[in-house]
């Protein structure tokens, strides 16, 4: 089997400018260009491969906010849903985010999906949740496999579960003691990154799956696993 990996971060919904929600998003894309070359281009998704590559954009924040103004990225009062590809022949290196939502109990979030060939540290991997991170501001993040989160059915809500690499803002709590071999690194004054392994993470592998199931109890007894939008 060959896992599938994603990198998103979440929030309740915050609505906020559609200028503020472009700034944040040029951020994101500064960052991501600085951690590969190959996250230094980007196109909006269209209908067919031609149509989005007639669609380059600049990723700054004058051009974001005028795409964020068309009538097809905005689905409700105040709220966009925008994605971007990065022009790779695999369709991998898609970039989609939704913010703003007004309602209680939904959750804003971006993900970002890479060609599995092209994970190849965990340095590389943190480096492009930080982006996202420091970005948005999330309450939570994870950087895992699409088969690991699927495995943990209804536990599998953002927010309540741990993979490769997982960020809490620190608003969530303080990260509890883990195993000696799970390494935490802070993010800025925003929150602190959980790392299981410095290999990748995979679900082939047993020791893997048992390691995180360790540091989810720990982290589930120390109140950071809720579902983004619960009460602590």
């Amino acid at each position: 089997m060959t896992e599938t990996y994603y990198a998103g971060v979440y929030w309740p919904g915050r609505p906020e400018p559609v200028e503020t929600y472009a700034r944040r998003a040029e951020a994101m894309f500064q960052r991501l260009a600085s951690t590969d070359p190959s996250l230094a281009t980007w196109y909006e998704q269209g209908r067919s491969r031609e149509a989005a590559l007639n669609s380059r954009f600049t990723p700054d924040a004058r051009s974001l906010s005028k795409l964020f103004t068309k009538k097809k990225y905005q689905i409700g009062e105040g709220e966009i849903s925008f994605a971007a590809w990065n022009g790779r022949a695999d369709d991998s290196g898609v970039v989609n985010f939704s913010c703003g939502s007004p309602v209680a109990g939904m959750v804003d979030l971006c993900v970002w999906t890479p060609a599995a060939q092209g994970i190849h540290s965990v340095a590389k991997v943190s480096q492009v949740l930080v982006s996202m991170i420091l970005a948005w501001e999330p309450d939570w993040g994870v950087f895992t496999s699409d088969e690991h989160r699927d495995t943990l059915s209804g536990s599998g809500d953002a927010g309540a579960f741990i993979g490769w690499v997982t960020y809490f803002s620190r608003h969530r709590g303080p990260v509890p003691s883990l195993p000696g071999s799970v390494r935490t690194e802070p993010v800025e004054d925003k929150g602190t990154l959980v790392i299981l392994t410095p290999e990748r993470f995979t679900l082939a592998n047993p020791e893997h799956v048992a390691l995180a199931e360790e540091v989810r109890e720990r982290l589930d007894r120390a109140g950071l696993l809720n579902p983004i939008g619960t009460a602590p």
